[in-house]
């Protein structure tokens, strides 16, 4: 497909944005689109971004007409974006956010009806993880073609280059459910870790230079702290005959913790001082609305405005002036109560703390239970360097910053100091790589990812983030209380290449088929050295992450009438768009069974 657009898309946690190259231009490079949106009802904004909130209005709150956009000829009845996001901290229960972290939660089928997840009876809408990561994919479709092809159908999105990016950490299932969500929208796309594209980002802001920047044994650690997720990756430059090349070493596992945690934080510290203050013990629904309020001031302050913020709150008592609760949150409370709990001074051996977990809990994201960005930076280095004769992690001398939580002077500071008191021992400095617009560096490094594979240049040698494992069970006799071992066997290794189709050469396999049946996947991001084929005993291996298991009754030839056990080869195709599919192929005739992830 050659489309005159190469379009990189950041689905992102609190904000969704898309940037293009324009191949017509002399010299292209990324550029940002400016998305229409509602920024109140009845008013209509470009914006740099678009804020990754839907707001779902009870019938008869709002006039459809204010809520009605350009490219719409029907009555419209949510909003998604700016007004949304407004909206979040006066009406949580009729506002859906962290859809995306939610898209990877194995707490909930993620295609049911489950937000906003705040449902108090005062609203009556839901919508699902799937279904919200659809409305935003389709609202930057709906504007794009608005905007940029009302004249020329050939420059619709759908009929351009996409590029989409997801966490790196994203397992499987994540990424076929953003897979499904973008292929309902119509697009044409690739899937892109979003480490890389902010790499690729600063590659096209320094085009031929960016060799000037790094040299032959530099490992680059890309810090990408987002608002829902925390995604370490680290890339090795090395000189291939003369020429410098690029190639991704390790990505980390999927942590929830980000600038989503901040706001709760500062939440509970502002309802502790409104109650310490004032007396005023907030309710469940007042809570949700401040971390929303929290959320604006901390941007604000982060951004450089370091006057105090005023915090408005809906009362619900008629004691309250106005029915409202005020405080104000200042730039130095905002440094005591986060630099101490997300950026603590550790050492390189720490390790995350594993919170206690309790029997009865309610339905909610699994967010990490340390809050503290630098121990679980401190465990995935410790994890993933490489280690010198006396057995210390050799530390990376470069970083690459991306993802609003390292935005501010502050927090970034309290990183780079950290990564220097690890280096201590070694005497080497931190090289930090500059980007102009960490914001939008992630669809402008998707974007150019796009461009890139059509015009040539420098590519990150990547492949698969992770290594695959499909169990197989050992039949033995019956004993109480004892399953049968499961053994894991790989079917994909780390670093295999997209658009790759391997056969797993595994003797004596057979597949159920005609009645119910449960297959185990399981998932690492650690055991980079296993091949295709290994297999190991699952249950004596920490390394190793169990998936959701696929419960499904493969279908049996129309003349069986019971079921059978049929004897297969395996095969594993990661697709070019980054998805992962597993083929059992029947020995015995033409017959295949595709196992697709499926979280139902």
């Amino acid at each position: 497909m050659s489309s005159r657009y190469c379009i990189g898309i950041d689905l992102g946690t609190t904000n969704t944005v898309l940037s293009y190259v324009d191949t017509e231009q002399e010299n292209p490079l990324p550029q940002h689109f400016a998305i229409p949106q509602l920024v109140a009802a009845g008013e209509i904004s470009n914006l740099n971004h678009l804020p990754s909130f839907i707001y779902l209005p009870e019938k008869n709150e709002f006039d459809p007409l204010l809520l009605k956009l350009p490219w719409i000829k029907s009555r419209q009845d949510l909003a998604i974006g700016e007004f949304a996001r407004n909206m979040a901290s006066t009406s949580p229960s009729k506002v859906v956010s962290s859809s995306k972290s939610w898209l990877c939660s194995e707490r909930i089928d993620r295609h049911s009806n489950c937000l906003p997840a705040i449902f108090d009876g005062s609203a009556t809408r839901q919508i699902s993880p799937v279904e919200a990561a659809r409305l935003i994919l389709e609202h930057l479709k709906e504007a794009w073609n608005y905007t940029m092809a009302a004249k020329d159908e050939s420059l619709r999105l759908e009929n351009q280059e996409v590029v989409l990016t997801v966490p790196a950490s994203f397992d499987a299932v994540a990424r076929e459910l953003t897979v499904e969500a973008a292929t309902q929208v119509g697009l044409n796309f690739t899937l892109l870790e979003e480490p890389q594209a902010a790499f690729y980002a600063w590659l096209a802001e320094h085009n031929e230079d960016w060799r000037k920047h790094v040299s032959d044994g530099d490992v680059v650690l890309v810090c990408d702290l987002g608002g829902g997720t925390s995604d370490f990756s680290l890339i090795a430059v090395v000189d291939v005959d003369g020429d410098l090349t690029l190639q991704r070493l390790a990505v980390g596992e999927h942590t929830l913790l980000g600038g989503d945690n901040m706001d709760l934080t500062l939440a509970v510290a502002v309802s502790a001082k409104l109650k310490a203050e004032k007396g005023i013990q907030l309710n469940q629904r007042q809570f949700i609305a401040l971390t929303h309020a929290c959320r604006k001031a901390k941007e604000a302050l982060a951004s450089g405005d370091t006057n105090d913020q005023e915090l408005v709150i809906l009362g619900t008592g008629s004691g309250i002036v106005g029915g409202t609760i005020t405080t104000k949150f200042s730039y130095q409370e905002l440094n005591d109560v986060l630099i101490d709990g997300f950026f603590p001074e550790t050492s390189i051996n720490d390790k995350p703390i594993e919170g206690r977990k309790t029997g009865l809990r309610t339905i909610a994201l699994e967010y990490a239970a340390d809050p503290a960005f630098t121990r679980h930076l401190a465990a995935f280095l410790d994890m993933h360097s490489f280690k010198d004769a006396d057995g210390n992690p050799m530390l990376p001398g470069v970083v690459l910053f991306n993802g609003g939580v390292t935005k501010p002077d502050i927090f970034r500071n309290k990183i780079i100091d950290t990564l220097k008191t690890w280096n201590s021992a070694t005497q080497q400095d931190i090289q930090v790589l500059s980007s102009d617009n960490a914001d939008q560096s992630v669809a402008a490094g998707a974007a150019w990812l796009a461009y890139v594979k059509r015009a040539g240049g420098i590519r990150i040698k990547a492949g698969s983030p992770r290594s695959y494992y499909i169990g197989i069970e050992s039949p033995m006799p019956a004993v109480p209380g004892f399953q049968p071992p499961v053994d894991a066997l790989c079917v994909v290794n780390f670093g295999l290449e997209e658009g790759s189709s391997v056969t797993i050469d595994e003797q004596g396999l057979a597949l159920v088929v005609g009645e119910p049946t449960e297959f185990r996947f399981f998932s690492s991001t650690t055991r980079n050295q296993d091949q295709i084929g290994d297999r190991f005993d699952a249950a004596n291996c920490d390394d190793i992450t169990e998936m959701p298991p696929l419960q499904v009754t493969l279908p049996a030839d129309e003349d069986q009438k019971h079921p059978t056990m049929v004897p297969v080869t395996l095969r594993a195709d990661l697709t070019d768009i980054g998805t992962l599919q597993i083929w059992c192929d029947s020995k015995q005739d033409n017959n295949s069974w595709k196992l697709e992830f499926d979280i139902r």
